[in-house]
């Protein structure tokens, strides 16, 4: 017996010293980059909804690389031989992309789906919102394999992409702080708690899908108005360098009146095409 303890000792002790052995910084320098470009991929697509005035399936975008305390216990957790941590462990680099609509989802993985065999590769989808955990965790992962190419070169590296809504985030966040505060040992009344808020999380969501269309048209029109105001107060401005100051005055009191007040888009559209026509006509007079 003694000696099958001291055999398994020295197997810990020299895993041990091979992890140690592992120069972190390089290995993790391409899992890095992998992360900066995937976050920048995601929210420049992003950016290509909101320029051409569609309504984005992708709320926010954020990256990380596991820690190397995490990939140590990961490692140790599933037996996995330091030589075969980067073969094994699919989740060294992480994006998470949130939702506003649970039906965005299915969207942003469309995206994705897209993007395979082009400047990513699929490996594995996992559904967990339409089959949540035991837990009550919901989210959908996919497996990809990206290529980076570092300044010691080309290589492929793993990446888990996670896509869920903010309420299913807010609720993973959550659990995550419990489950390492109890560290794996929650007890049996927290868990029950965990799955009642997942299923008030989820009752959230499906509340907010089925208004859904009235919250984006509400959003559209904020945002009309936001550029119509823009324009208007663009054109009053200009107005007064090449305008009578009395003309410009009674204009921009015209406008401040019905942006103060309950003026409707209309309105506001109006006094702009009026203001655009009065401009245009004094720059024509002083060309």
């Amino acid at each position: 017996m003694m000696r099958k303890d001291g055999v398994m000792r020295t197997a810990v002790l020299l895993e041990v010293q091979t992890m140690s052995e592992i120069n972190w910084d390089e290995m993790l320098l391409p899992y890095e980059q992998a992360v900066h470009e995937l976050t920048v991929k995601f929210r420049c697509l992003r950016d290509g909804f909101d320029s051409l005035g569609l309504s984005s399936p992708i709320e926010s975008v954020e990256g990380r690389v596991k820690r190397v305390s995490s990939i140590l216990e990961k490692a140790q957790r599933k037996e996995i031989q330091p030589q075969d941590i980067e073969q094994k462990i699919e989740d060294i680099a992480g994006i998470r992309i949130i939702c506003r609509f649970v039906e965005d989802i299915a969207r942003v993985v469309q995206l994705i789906e897209e993007r395979d065999g082009l400047d990513m590769d699929i490996i594995k989808e996992r559904d967990y919102v339409s089959s949540m955990k035991p837990s009550g965790y919901r989210s959908f992962h996919l497996i990809i394999r990206y290529p980076v190419v570092t300044a010691l070169g080309k290589k492929f590296v793993f990446c888990e992409i996670q896509i869920r809504t903010m309420a299913m985030n807010f609720w993973a966040v959550i659990e995550h702080s419990l489950r390492y505060k109890y560290n794996g040992k929650m007890p049996d009344e927290i868990k029950r708690r965990l799955v009642r808020s997942a299923d008030a999380a989820f009752l959230l969501d499906r509340e907010v899908s089925e208004i859904r269309q009235d919250i984006i048209r509400a959003e559209r029109d904020v945002v009309h108005k936001e550029n119509v105001v823009n324009e208007l107060v663009q054109n009053i401005q200009l107005l007064y360098r090449i305008a009578p100051l009395d003309e410009a005055e009674r204009l921009n009191k015209e406008f401040m009146a019905l942006h103060d007040g309950q003026s409707d888009d209309e309105q506001l559209v109006e006094l702009n095409r009026r203001v655009r026509v009065i401009a245009e006509s004094y720059r024509m007079r002083n060309a």
